[in-house]
């Protein structure tokens, strides 16, 4: 390409210059026929050295840099490629890791929440059943307590009224005797709660 590029300048150049033979000689010398040969010569030694200094040094290297670093650039996008697949493949990984611990904490707390219902069923059905006994254990002492407090209390009440006897009268009475008033009293009292 920079021969194409040379060659066409010193075409234009040869150009202009047969351009400027035609032109009047007169003015700037620049334009002046007769040094028109030694400034051509010197143009195509200076243009010649440049080309070669051009097409065999410095363009090589940028060219070569260029193709290094279309190269390494290259290289840069297939690593990057590379990486990003990578990183989605790792991405999608982590969302599948995440996914299953999720499931299996809801999996952990379900059976976990069953669990502490059963047992707290198994206590609540444990403490009822408890409380039932205890319940019925103290309705039967109830019961007992209500079924032998009319004996107590007549037999509290017989020694009470013998010992006052004794100690009012000082005689003895025969317990048989207090018994069968205590139970008259004791009946009229029923008569009275019952009938009201």
């Amino acid at each position: 390409m920079v021969k194409k590029i040379f060659f066409y300048y010193i075409l234009s150049s040869f150009l202009f210059f047969v351009g400027a033979f035609a032109s009047e000689s007169g003015g700037m010398p620049q334009l002046n026929p007769e040094f028109w040969i030694s400034q051509i010569f010197w143009l195509i030694i200076t243009f010649g050295f440049l080309y070669v200094i051009l097409s065999k040094l410095i363009l090589p290297k940028i060219s070569a840099n260029i193709e290094s670093r279309k190269s390494q650039i290259l290289e840069n996008i297939e690593e990057a490629e590379k990486q990003r697949k990578e990183s989605e493949d790792r991405i999608k990984e982590y969302d599948k890791i995440i996914q299953d611990s999720k499931i299996k904490a809801k999996n952990y707390y379900n059976q976990s929440r069953e669990k502490i219902l059963m047992d707290i069923n198994k206590k609540k059905e444990s403490l009822d059943r408890d409380l039932n006994e205890e319940i019925n254990k103290a309705e039967l002492e109830i019961q007992d307590l209500k079924s032998k407090s009319p004996d107590k209390i007549v037999k509290i009440a017989i020694e009470t009224s013998n010992d006052l006897i004794k100690q009012l009268i000082g005689v003895e009475v025969n317990n048989s005797n207090i018994s069968a008033i205590v139970e008259d009293l004791s009946k009229k009292n029923k008569r009275e709660h019952h009938g009201n």
